[in-house]
């Protein structure tokens, strides 16, 4: 996994991102082949993202940039992850202890995803707040945390094929959410606004005690957040959204990874952040140990300590790899130059200059 730290403009934050690529020597344009359908979804949708979201605009314009491939093509082929055909395990869940909110999530893909996947510290000096994201891709991302405590995670569901619709896939969901929002409440108000893509589940969880467990489409969302902990797997949970998924029970042992969830969460003792990582680590019943058959793994394992302010990761299945503290948390959740996210955006790129 690769460790970032990106400072300054959105662009110019894309443009060291497109270098790192470079670098790497991705081929983009055989990762970002798309077929028709793809293709059409991916373009409608980036226009919603690029009015949406005018900050992860640049940034797409400052990678394509660095890497000399059209900005257009970059942002639709990004706009498909964790959408369209892009099954995804994954488990996430936030529950409450002694005044404190404890985030936990494993990320579940093939193996060969690991050394290609990012961890970035996110410190813009235009617009939005400081953010720590997780991503198997780049600019979108899986799970993170803001400078305010907020974090923020999704789950892909298998979606019914007729309700896909142009606008924001769950991976960007996360992203706009952790620049976007300082608290659950308001992240709620910012989703029910949004034109979500396609079938997903969001879990948000603060450093106030808030937490909410949502189950969205692109027709209906479904909340929960009544209770002292959440958690998500790849299915919706709530009768009234099952219709809106292609299959009862998600892929990847997702009802058994919820069933693993419901129990261990009612039975919970012991201390607070050892019992997130044994959850994660499958200590509690089935969670992470996927058979080699299924060509699956969890390739990392996140907790957020939101009162505490720390970051645990495991780089591997959780398992078999030890969780570490991540010491980026202090540029996180230290002091920032620039207050919150109310000083003025720069210059947009013209769309003239974005196109194939």
């Amino acid at each position: 996994m690769y460790h970032m730290r990106l400072r300054g403009l959105h662009r110019d934050m894309g443009f060291k991102i497109g270098k790192a690529l470079q670098a790497g020597g991705q081929n983009l344009y055989a990762l970002s082949e798309l077929d028709d359908f793809q293709r059409e979804f991916g373009l409608a949708s980036q226009k919603i993202l690029f009015e949406r979201f005018p900050a992860v605009r640049e940034e797409i314009c400052g990678a394509a940039e660095a890497m000399r491939f059209p900005a257009e093509r970059l942002a639709a082929w990004l706009m498909t992850m964790g959408c369209c055909y892009d099954v995804r395990g994954c488990t996430a869940f936030a529950f409450r202890s002694g005044g404190k909110v404890y985030f936990g999530r494993n990320n579940d893909l093939p193996p060969f995803l690991k050394k290609l996947s990012c961890s970035a510290l996110y410190q813009p000096t235009d617009t939005g707040y400081k953010f720590l994201l997780n991503t198997s891709s780049f600019i979108n991302g899986e799970e993170g945390v803001n400078e305010r405590g907020f974090a923020c995670a999704m789950t892909f569901v298998p979606p019914n094929p007729n309700e896909i619709r142009p606008g924001f896939n769950s991976m960007f969901i996360v992203r706009y959410l952790l620049e976007s929002a300082e608290c659950v409440s308001e992240a709620l108000s910012l989703l029910m606004d949004l034109p979500v893509a396609s079938a997903c589940n969001i879990l948000l969880a603060d450093a106030s005690g808030e937490l909410a467990a949502c189950e969205c489409c692109s027709t209906q969302l479904n909340i929960d957040n009544n209770r002292e902990f959440v958690y998500i797997t790849n299915e919706f949970l709530s009768a009234d959204m099952k219709r809106h998924s292609s299959v009862e029970h998600g892929p990847y042992f997702s009802s058994e990874r919820a069933a693993t969830c419901e129990r261990a969460f009612r039975g919970r003792r012991g201390e607070p952040l050892e019992f997130a990582k044994n959850l994660l680590a499958g200590k509690f019943g089935f969670l992470c140990a996927y058979p080699k058959s299924c060509g699956f793994d969890t390739i990392w394992s996140s907790v957020f300590c939101l009162g505490d302010k720390r970051i645990l990761r495991a780089e591997g299945n959780p398992s078999r790899t030890a969780f570490r503290e991540d010491g980026r948390a202090k540029f996180l959740f230290g002091q920032r130059e620039r207050a919150g996210r109310n000083f003025p955006p720069g210059p947009l790129t013209p769309l003239s200059d974005i196109l194939f």
